[in-house]
């Protein structure tokens, strides 16, 4: 199948966002019961950034204001977004039509807000993850819009080729 190969590489990446954000939220949790900010100066320090630079500054303030209940909460919000990206990454991996319409959905979601990004201040990261988006989106409405008509709202059925 031709787009077996691009559809696995999707798969791939949103299962590696979602295990990323699972880890991160494991990594707060862990923060239960400890002081959050001093967690956060020494994490700023060990990086080597200066405490007193814009995204330090606030990722030590936001330490500040962390308690146990937004820390559970946190670590909930991140366990759902993992479970969606999972069940994405296995729905692109078996080539099903229902998660390549979940794609544009999930991806489509986020692109007026990294477009207000890039409006505020242009940077490398912003960009790529930009084009990243749109290029995802833009593939999975290619994959849905140019398949089979009888196959394109059935949730069994494989893409065709």
């Amino acid at each position: 199948m031709r787009s077996s190969k691009g559809l696995r590489a999707v798969a791939l990446f949103e299962a590696g966002k979602g295990l990323l954000v699972l880890l991160a939220g494991l990594g707060a949790l862990e923060l239960l019961h400890h002081d959050a900010q001093t967690a956060a100066e020494e994490l700023v320090r060990h990086l080597h950034l200066n405490p007193a630079s814009h995204y330090p500054r606030i990722f030590i303030k936001l330490a500040e204001h962390l308690t146990d209940s937004r820390l559970w909460l946190l670590g909930a919000g991140a366990s759902l977004y993992t479970l969606a990206r999972l069940i994405e990454a296995y729905g692109l991996w078996r080539q099903r039509r229902w998660a390549t319409w979940f794609a544009v959905v999930s991806g489509a979601v986020y692109l007026p807000l990294e477009v207000w990004e890039l409006m505020r201040g242009v940077s490398w990261a912003k960009s790529v993850l930009f084009i990243v988006n749109v290029g995802i989106v833009a593939y999975m409405c290619h994959l849905i819009f140019h398949g089979s008509p009888s196959v394109l709202f059935s949730p069994r059925r494989r893409l065709s080729p």
